[in-house]
């Protein structure tokens, strides 16, 4: 080993067409990374990330033993539309919930521990496209972590108050 230091190399400036293809090569870089996550996540069985939303996230929203908030109901969001009676704060509760690693429409996991209380015979039963993602999802109130799982997407499923 030599105890001469080693000297820096001196610093070249790229020329223009280098610059030009290093700068168009870092663009398309910086392009992919926005257009990718819709694309690998389109058949991982994993959720889609938050945003972009599609503008094809439509819903059906089956409804039942629920008293006045029973039938079903059609949700389009980005647009709003649909018949649902609360479109707009759906939507928005759906985007909030909406995350990289998680469906707003997840079953409880079988191994959850949850409280025994029931919260009532309604039922819900989702169907569409949500975030590019196909959605059949069924809801009932039959413990906490059930109840919980409702809760969260009031107001795409309706307010069920506690019966005294």
């Amino acid at each position: 080993m030599s105890s001469t230091p080693a000297r820096p190399l001196p610093h070249r400036r790229a020329s223009a067409p280098r610059r030009l293809r290093l700068g168009v090569a870092a663009l398309g870089a910086v392009a992919g990374l926005v257009t990718a996550p819709s694309a690998a996540y389109a058949g991982s069985g994993t959720p889609g990330p938050a945003f972009p939303f599609a503008p094809e996230d439509r819903l059906t929203v089956t409804v039942q033993a629920a008293g006045a908030a029973d039938g079903t109901y059609e949700l389009e969001c980005h647009p709003y539309g649909g018949n649902h009676p609360d479109a707009r704060d759906a939507c928005a509760q759906l985007d909030r919930s909406t995350t990289w690693d998680r469906s707003p429409f997840a079953p409880v996991h079988p191994d959850t521990v949850c409280t025994m209380q029931y919260g009532g015979r309604a039922t819900a039963h989702v169907t569409g496209i949500w975030a590019g993602r196909p959605v059949d999802a069924h809801f009932n109130r039959r413990n906490g972590c059930e109840i919980a799982r409702w809760d969260s997407l009031v107001p795409l499923l309706p307010r069920i108050r506690p019966q005294k």
